[in-house]
C-alpha cells in the first residue's frame, strides 16, 4: 500500500486536470460578465445569477436546438441498436455465401477516415433532396461499422445450442433473434447505445453542412455559430450554452458507465 501511494496521487492529479475546466465552465455560467473579466479571476461566483440561462432560453432559440439534437441522437441510437445487432447476428450465426468477405469489408470500412466519404455522402444526400431535413441528419449514421463489429463479436460468444433448441421447437430465425439471442446481448447493446448517443449528440461537422437553416441546427452547431459576431464577448452566455451541451451527455455517461465497461470487457474476452 505504501508503495502505491504515488499511483493514487497521479490519478487524483489527472482527475483534477480533467475536471477543472468543466467545473470552471459550470461556475462561470453563474457569473456576471464583469466578474468573468476580472483579473485576477475568481473561482466561486461572488453574486450567483441565472441571467445567462434566462438569456440563453429567451433570446436565443436554444430550446429548438435542444429538441433537434435529442431527436437526431435518439433516432441514430435506435437505428444502430436495431440494424447493427441484425447485421452482427447474421455475420456471427448465419451461414451464407460471402459471409467472411462481407465481414472483411466491414473491418475495412473501420480504417477509412470519415473525411474521405464526407463529400460523396453530402452529394448523395443533396441529390436525394434530404438537405436541411431530419432524414438527412439521421440516415447516414443509422448503421456504423464499429457497431456491427461489436455486436458480431458478442453474438459469436453465445452458444449455438440455444439456437438449435429453438429451431427444434419450431421457432423462426426472426423469433430466435428477437426472443432468445437479442436479450442476451444487453451489455453490448448498452455499450453501443451509449457510445452512439454520445457521438451523435456531439457531432458537429455533418449537421453544420447539412442543416442550412436555424430550424434544423443542433446544439453544437448553434453554440459554435453563436460564439461569433456580437455574442463572441458574452462569455457567460457561451458558458451557459456549453453547460447545456455537456451536462446531459455527462449525466448519461456517469449513469451507465458500468454498462460500457462491462460490455467492452465481455466483448473483448469473447
Amino acid at each position: 500500500m505504501r508503495r502505491t501511494w504515488w499511483i493514487y496521487l497521479i490519478a487524483v492529479l489527472g482527475l483534477i486536470a480533467v475536471a477543472a475546466p468543466f467545473l470552471w465552465m459550470l461556475l462561470g455560467s453563474f457569473k456576471t460578465q464583469g466578474e468573468l473579466l476580472r483579473v485576477p479571476p475568481t473561482w466561486l461566483p461572488e453574486a450567483p445569477t441565472t441571467q445567462n440561462y434566462d438569456d440563453l432560453f429567451s433570446k436565443a432559440n436554444f430550446p429548438r436546438y435542444f429538441v433537434n439534437s435529442t431527436v437526431v441522437a435518439l433516432a441514430v441510437t435506435a437505428g444502430n441498436l436495431l440494424f447493427c445487432s441484425m447485421v452482427g447476428y447474421a455475420l456471427a450465426k448465419l451461414n451464407f455465401h460471402g459471409r467472411n468477405a462481407l465481414f472483411v469489408v466491414v473491418l475495412g470500412t473501420l480504417m477509412i477516415p470519415g473525411v474521405v466519404t464526407f463529400v460523396p455522402l453530402f452529394v448523395l444526400v443533396t441529390n436525394a433532396g434530404l438537405a436541411n431535413t431530419y432524414p438527412g441528419l439521421i440516415l447516414p449514421f443509422l448503421v456504423s461499422p464499429f457497431g456491427v463489429f461489436l455486436m458480431r463479436q458478442f453474438f459469436q460468444g453465445l452458444p449455438d445450442d440455444l439456437m438449435d433448441a429453438a429451431r427444434v421447437d419450431g421457432s423462426s430465425e426472426l423469433g430466435i433473434f428477437a426472443r432468445i439471442m437479442l436479450p442476451l446481448t444487453r451489455p453490448a447493446l448498452a455499450t453501443l447505445g451509449i457510445l452512439t448517443f454520445l457521438g451523435s449528440w456531439n457531432n458537429f461537422l455533418w449537421p453544420l453542412v447539412v442543416a442550412q437553416t436555424e430550424e434544423k441546427y443542433t446544439l453544437p452547431v448553434a453554440l459554435a455559430l453563436y460564439s461569433t459576431g456580437q455574442n463572441a464577448q458574452n462569455f457567460g452566455l457561451l458558458m451557459a450554452g456549453a453547460v447545456v451541451v455537456v451536462v446531459p451527455v455527462l449525466v448519461i455517461f456517469l449513469a451507465f458507465q458500468r454498462h460500457v465497461t462491462k460490455g467492452i470487457a465481455i466483448t473483448g474476452i469473447k
